[in-house]
């Protein structure tokens, strides 16, 4: 599905960022992991390269116009191109509104909206020259509903996820780029991971599916709005929940 085509994917060293790097390495793409974690960016590296595809890690800091340029000069001096962007990195500051701190709110923003925008514009040039890109946004059910679990500072950078997916993707529509926005529900990660027992089956209970999701069911949905058979989809979002929110 994704035979020689390059993919760039932010935040890779665990979690769902790993799961679509790996989907993506299985479908047949060469891949660019980056993350602030250089011991996990080794492994996803180690085992990205046991799935016979060529990758490239980079540790890097999604805030840095700088870094974020450097990694994708360094694909296109690697592999001449960069044909998809799966703006993974996001950090999660959990804390009601009324106690949220200055910092770890602008922390969470740069981050992950922030981070998500400084990757799209140094790919873009790159991409309508070529008249062609792939870029998949996560963002989350927090952003589509609201979440108190997570807090006002996640939910509102997932949701401001959401309007830079469809404004940048009426941009560069007409060169061929699509741009979509997946958000995932509560799925089997390392943040999910750090809610309490009574909160997890709170969640669960609510489910209509009565469980979480697994990150290789979200890299799958990933892998396929980076395909061209997605080729006609673009300003979507896409909702991966079991159920829990319908639009």
């Amino acid at each position: 599905m994704l035979e020689n085509r390059v993919a760039i994917v932010t935040g890779a060293a665990r979690g769902l960022g790993k799961a679509i790097a790996l989907c993506m390495a299985t479908e047949g793409a060469s891949v660019v992991i980056c993350d602030v974690d250089p011991d996990g960016l080794e492994l996803s590296g180690k085992e990205i390269e046991r799935k016979g595809s060529h990758v490239l890690t980079r540790q890097v800091d999604v805030r840095n116009k700088t870094e974020v340029e450097k990694m994708v000069d360094d694909c296109l001096d690697m592999f001449g191109r960069v044909d998809i962007l799966v703006n993974n990195a996001g950090i999660l500051r959990a804390a009601p509104t009324i106690e949220i701190k200055e910092e770890d709110w602008d922390f969470v923003m740069e981050v992950n909206l922030k981070g998500t925008f400084l990757c799209s514009q140094a790919v873009l040039k790159h991409m309508m020259d070529r008249k062609y890109g792939r870029i998949v946004n996560m963002s989350s059910l927090a952003g589509r509903s609201g979440g108190t679990l997570v807090g006002a500072s996640y939910s509102t950078s997932k949701a401001g996820i959401l309007g830079f997916t469809r404004t940048l993707a009426k941009e560069v529509a007409a060169y061929n780029i699509t741009v979509n926005a997946v958000a995932p529900g509560n799925i089997e990660t390392d943040m999910t991971r750090t809610f309490s027992d009574g909160e997890r089956e709170m969640l669960i209970e609510r489910n209509p599916m009565h469980r979480f999701g697994a990150p290789g069911e979200v890299a799958s949905l990933v892998c396929f709005l980076a395909s061209e058979e997605a080729g006609y989809i673009t300003g979507a979002t896409v909702d991966i929940n079991g159920g829990l929110f319908m639009a």
